[in-house]
């Protein structure tokens, strides 16, 4: 099992940033990689980046150039720093983990935060 606590979200201007945080402990040596996925009212959970244990990311094209995910392996924790954000940013964020290696389909996440309220006003 690995447990996932994320932190960081909030109420931001537009044009400004947020820096979110996942606190995974547990099994976490079972996993392939840590995503972020965002899920805004009436739409459905969304990839917004990803990160393997290598180091390789992978983001949403709504977001790059925009969004940074990098991990701290010795503290067990990923972190999406978000620059420039934007009204449609606004969603609850989770962080998830995962086995596999498709990394970009929530359905493919075993694991998962409780989320994260980001609020982008304009």
């Amino acid at each position: 099992q690995v447990q996932l606590v994320e932190s960081g979200g909030g109420l931001v201007q537009a044009g400004g940033s947020l820096r979110l945080s996942c606190v995974a402990s547990g099994r976490t040596d079972s996993t392939n990689a840590m995503g972020w996925f965002r899920q805004a009212p009436g739409k459905e959970r969304e990839f917004v980046a990803a990160i393997t244990w290598s180091g390789g990311t992978y983001y949403a094209d709504s977001v790059k150039g925009r969004f940074t995910i990098s991990r701290d392996n010795a503290k067990n924790t990923v972190y999406l720093q978000m620059n420039s954000l934007k009204p449609e940013d606004t969603a609850v964020y989770y962080c998830a983990a995962t086995r596999s290696r498709a990394i970009g389909w929530p359905k493919y996440y075993d694991y998962w935060g409780q989320g994260t309220q980001v609020t982008v006003s304009s």
